[in-house]
């Protein structure tokens, strides 16, 4: 494997041991609703996810095998979609997890983040190629699909609520309402979705940037102050780990442009 691009911060807050991890997880995981692991070498995986050490936990994961994969996943997709440099690798990392993750799903198909992380890998991979390209291939009901079961299984999962409202949204904002409606895509679910997931998880700074982002393709500029005031809100949140640090800096970066 070739060796991923380093996280590019200070990770010194972001490094837990064991013991640490445990008392922080119900936090760190208000996002994703995953249960805290049985098998220490699979928390020892998670505690390099957190400390921004992606390429390192997606190996430890795999190694692990069972909850393991989850990890896997979730560190190789963060990665590639805030660090990786190479579209080509990025649309490439992007598709590993997605069939990762349809293979978990099958084997454990009670396992809500089996679910969320192929239709997270999907829906990123769909942004990379365009959503007109993807929706042609018949993935958006696969990502939709996905998302939905997600959610019925692990209602209070927040990262789901985010990245459903973020289909409909997209998929409304590509290719107009009429359109969408027949792609599933509502313009009303998608806000609602957006605002469950606040509710769920609500200093999360990636539900705060995409549903600014919602906002915007769904409601136009009349809600850009509102979308700015999420911005702001997001960039202004404590992260308490490396993907979170990410949020935070995209946040920033948007407020500057």
């Amino acid at each position: 494997m070739a060796k991923w691009t380093a996280f590019p911060h200070d990770n010194a807050s972001y490094t837990y041991d064991t013991a640490t991890l445990k008392k922080k997880w119900a936090r760190l995981h208000a996002g994703d609703a995953e249960p805290l692991p049985k098998d220490e070498k699979v928390l020892a995986a998670w505690a390099l996810h957190h400390a921004g050490e992606f390429q390192k936990a997606s190996e430890a994961g795999m190694k692990c095998g069972g909850a393991g994969i989850t990890v896997a996943n979730k560190a190789q997709a963060i990665y590639a979609n805030y660090l990786e440099m190479s579209e080509k690798t990025r649309l490439a990392l992007f598709l590993e997890v997605a069939e990762r993750a349809k293979a978990q799903a099958e084997a454990e198909p009670k396992n809500a983040n089996a679910w969320y992380l192929m239709a997270y890998a999907l829906g990123r991979y769909s942004q990379g190629i365009s959503v007109a390209k993807a929706l042609a291939q018949g993935l958006g009901s696969k990502v939709k699909g996905a998302l939905e079961t997600a959610i019925k299984l692990a209602p209070k999962h927040a990262d789901a609520h985010i990245a459903l409202g973020a289909f409909h949204a997209e998929v409304i904002d590509k290719v107009g309402g009429l359109l969408g409606r027949t792609q599933g895509a509502s313009k009303d679910t998608g806000l609602a979705m957006y605002r469950a997931a606040l509710k769920l998880n609500p200093g999360s700074a990636i539900a705060m940037i995409e549903y600014a982002n919602g906002l915007v393709m769904l409601e136009g500029d009349k809600k850009m102050k509102e979308a700015t005031k999420l911005y702001e809100d997001a960039a202004a949140s404590e992260p308490l780990d490396a993907m979170e640090r990410l949020d935070v800096e995209m946040a920033k970066a948007e407020l500057e442009d």
